[in-house]
């Protein structure tokens, strides 16, 4: 139903368990196999594998990629009781968006609720949020109680997305390991343990948020290199 709508200015948190681990704001997608956009590729350099508990070897270190698209099935990822949270009017307070809806349902409280709520969604999204706020979409808006509209702000605040996985690393656009920077002059991209060895890239424990970071520092780091051999 969902697949191929975008949402922009929403915030997402990623929790392992009950530690949050990531928290942003920005643009998401919904897709066939679950949720994808800058907003959940940034969450995803989060996710870690066997939730962080389990100390990596340099192999894994280096394999562990950023989920190139959202979410799929995993075992892995159900182990480590991983769930999305999403903030669907960040910028609205729950006492705010309170007040919103009370407006509207000022506006249309002789009609049914499934038709009431059109202006605060993409039109795509109304009867999932719908059947999300447990309300009967044919209720009258005069007789929604107090306790269900706030129930309904609760659950526009906090949409909850059980994470089963990633698309792994043959669909992941950012690598995460490498040689560490460490071992790196920067002023040349150098080896330092390696004379004439001249690193660059993703071949560097070195990885950004998304939003074109990762290819300027390809870039940056691929002509000083370069500018160091000649």
């Amino acid at each position: 139903m969902l697949q191929g709508l975008a949402l922009k200015n929403v915030s997402a948190s990623l929790f392992i368990g009950k530690k949050k681990v990531y928290e942003g704001f920005g643009e998401m997608l919904f897709t066939h196999f679950g949720v994808s956009g800058p907003l959940i590729l940034s969450a995803s350099s989060y996710y870690r594998r066997g939730g962080g508990k389990k100390k990596r070897n340099a192999a894994e270190r280096h394999a562990q990629a950023r989920a190139g698209e959202g979410a799929a099935v995993s075992e892995e990822a159900a182990e480590q009781n991983a769930v999305l949270h999403l903030d669907l009017k960040p910028a609205l307070s729950e006492e705010q968006l309170d007040r919103r809806l009370l407006r509207d349902f000022e506006e249309a409280k002789n009609r049914q609720f499934g038709n009431a709520v059109n202006a605060l969604f993409p039109a795509r999204l109304v009867p999932v949020m719908i059947a999300l706020s447990g309300i009967d979409p044919k209720k009258r808006v005069h007789d929604i109680t107090r306790e269900e509209r706030q129930g309904f702000v609760s659950r526009i605040k906090d949409v909850e997305l059980t994470v089963t996985g990633t698309r792994g690393f043959s669909e992941a656009i950012i690598t995460r390991g490498g040689v560490s920077v460490r071992e790196v002059n920067p002023s040349t991209m150098e080896s330092r343990l390696v004379p004439g060895l001249y690193l660059a890239g993703e071949l560097l424990d070195l990885d950004a948020l998304t939003g074109g970071f990762n290819l300027q520092i390809a870039w940056s780091t691929g002509h000083l290199a370069g500018e160091s051999v000649v």
